[in-house]
């Protein structure tokens, strides 16, 4: 329970949140349209570029979420603690049919969900007040809308992103007994763990894919 201008509110808990539940086993489920930052790349997640685009989520992201600080007082307002990054990996589309896939082959989109108050405008004013935290060339490729998932599949991994593939192979088989398929080859990444403080092989990452029954 925080306390907001003498008044007691209760903490939006994204930990509490179905969407970002954290079972071990694969599961089924259906995730609502929610309100999102996002921004859109290409190419090796392990460049510079990369870096700068989640730095600009994170900066509109912190605008809203310490906005009592600042002076700056949005209408239903509720303490929260800022969800975590997520991911949309697909391929170039110049690359699908490549025989050996590539890091600079990626194309994806970054996000960070917002919780239910923040609305257009509020989104638009917090990219206003980030304007200097924000790169000249990226400024305007930094959106919000939201975004619906619907039914999906999902597992938890831990350990390296570099073993993902053993945790994608438990979901692919999961998704195949239960009667369903994908509906894409493209997935979700949830970074539970931030990689710059965690030992690799403790990192949490939600894997997420689109289904539907077969």
């Amino acid at each position: 329970m925080e306390f907001l201008g003498g008044r007691k509110m209760e903490k939006i808990e994204w930990r509490k949140d179905k969407s970002y539940s954290m079972k071990k086993s694969p599961q089924i489920l259906e995730v609502p349209k929610k309100p999102f930052f996002s921004i859109r790349g290409i190419g090796d997640p392990n460049q510079e570029d990369f870096k700068r685009r989640v730095a600009c989520l994170y900066a509109v992201s912190y605008a809203i979420r310490m906005s009592p600080k600042k002076n700056w007082l949005i209408p239903d307002y509720q303490m929260y603690t800022v969800y975590p990054l997520e991911g949309q990996w697909g391929l170039q589309e110049k690359y699908l049919h490549e025989p050996v896939m590539k890091k600079e082959h990626f194309s994806y989109q970054l996000m960070i969900r917002q919780p239910d108050f923040v609305t257009e405008a509020i989104a638009q004013e917090a990219i206003q007040r980030s304007l200097s935290k924000l790169p000249e060339d990226l400024r305007e490729q930094v959106a919000f809308g939201k975004m619906e998932e619907g039914l999906c599949a999902q597992i938890l991994h831990i350990g390296s992103y570099h073993e993902e593939p053993e945790s994608f192979e438990k979901l692919e088989a999961f998704i195949a007994e239960e009667g369903y398929q994908r509906t894409s080859k493209e997935h979700k990444e949830i970074y539970i763990s931030d990689p710059r403080k965690s030992a690799p092989e403790k990192m949490k990452t939600i894997l997420r894919v689109k289904i539907e029954k077969r």
